[in-house]
């Protein structure tokens, strides 16, 4: 039986009961946390260890690329794809392997393949944290088995995740419910994450649990062009928790369309071009969860990046614009030209000296 979990007509407080010792939700397109509970503790992860794993995989290397299984990578405790000693995979099944069945296995293959070993490659994954802006997170091992060095916050795990939710390869992988892979025997790759299923606009991303961990549970769910990033770490309720997070910041925080994409934002003088103006626009959509009353408090400052000089090219970045609220920016966006503009040959210039001189 299938249950969906619907936003309910309930007004949650902010410090409603949950199971989770750490949690949080968080906006995917600006960052900005919606629910905290002890975000920056540190704790161990289990699997929710693979987001990042999947992350540097997509980035490192092709999907199409052929991996030959090692044998350090069969028979790796917990759980599995059933990986074989020189069985050959692409990277595509490993991968989709690692996120829709957790196998550990899948982990190690992925990790030696890309960088020789299983150490060269988690010295990726914590450059790639830093880089993210993931300060108290430790990786040992690709997958999440328990090492006393070993840990994240949520603060942290929901930046890695919403990273890899920009990459369309790895947002694609997380949303998948079932994955055939190419290879005789464990090829049916259902997915453990019953959000894809249980809730309203879930599209991802991964379970985790060892003992010392506990239940681990990363979640997203997108509606109305939101899409919410919910981390819990040890609890007990772990898909119940996420559920009600993410009911009550889709209920407090509704859509504010602050920029449409392909909307004139400001005219911009050009120098030099054969027309003297032109109209520059937003390169994308920009709706962000607001409450009631946050949204009378939003501001948009624009910048040009410098002096227009023809030609120029349909598309080009202009400049950007900066959404703050209060005085906290939020968000900011590339603004680009709305069309091609030659620069003036010799006739145009004629024509300009009699104009100016009649």
């Amino acid at each position: 039986m299938i249950i969906l979990y619907n936003n309910t007509a309930l007004a949650f407080e902010d410090n409603f009961n949950i199971s989770a010792s750490s949690a949080i939700v968080m906006d995917v397109k600006t960052g900005r946390v919606l629910y905290k509970k002890n975000i920056n503790k540190k704790r161990p992860m289990a699997s929710t260890t693979k987001i990042m794993t999947a992350l540097v995989a997509l980035e490192k290397s092709s999907p199409g690329d052929m991996v030959k299984v090692p044998k350090n990578a069969v028979g790796v405790e917990g759980s599995s794809i059933y990986l074989k000693y020189n069985e050959k995979l692409t990277m595509k099944d490993l991968i989709y392997g690692l996120m829709l069945r957790s196998g550990n296995d899948s982990a190690v293959a992925i990790a030696s393949h890309i960088s020789g070993s299983v150490d060269g490659f988690v010295k990726l994954m914590n450059k790639r944290a830093k880089e993210i802006g993931a300060r108290n997170t430790n990786f040992v091992n690709p997958h999440g088995l328990h090492h006393k060095n070993h840990y994240t916050t949520a603060y942290d795990l929901a930046l890695i995740t919403r990273k890899a939710l920009k990459n369309k390869e790895f947002h694609q992988i997380v949303k998948t419910k079932l994955w055939i892979a190419d290879r005789d025997g464990y090829k049916y790759f259902y997915n453990k994450n019953k959000t894809l299923t249980q809730y309203n606009g879930g599209d991802g991303v991964k379970t985790g649990y060892t003992k010392v961990a506990g239940r681990c549970l990363v979640t997203s769910a997108t509606r109305n062009g939101v899409q919410l990033i919910c981390v819990v770490l040890n609890a007990p309720n772990w898909f119940e928790d996420s559920y009600r997070l993410l009911d009550y910041a889709f209920e407090k925080y509704t859509p504010f369309h602050v920029i449409k994409k392909n909307s004139i934002i400001k005219n911009v003088s050009v120098q030099n071009g054969k027309k003297c103006s032109t109209n520059v626009v937003s390169k994308e959509d920009v709706i962000i969860p607001l409450t009631s009353n946050e949204k009378n408090q939003i501001t948009k400052i624009v910048e040009i990046d410098e002096i227009l000089k023809a030609p120029i090219k349909r598309g080009q970045k202009i400049g950007k614009v900066k959404i703050y609220l209060k005085d906290n920016l939020l968000y900011t966006t590339d603004l680009v030209s709305r069309e091609d503009i030659d620069i003036k040959n010799f006739k145009d210039k004629v024509i300009d000296f009699i104009l100016r001189n009649r």
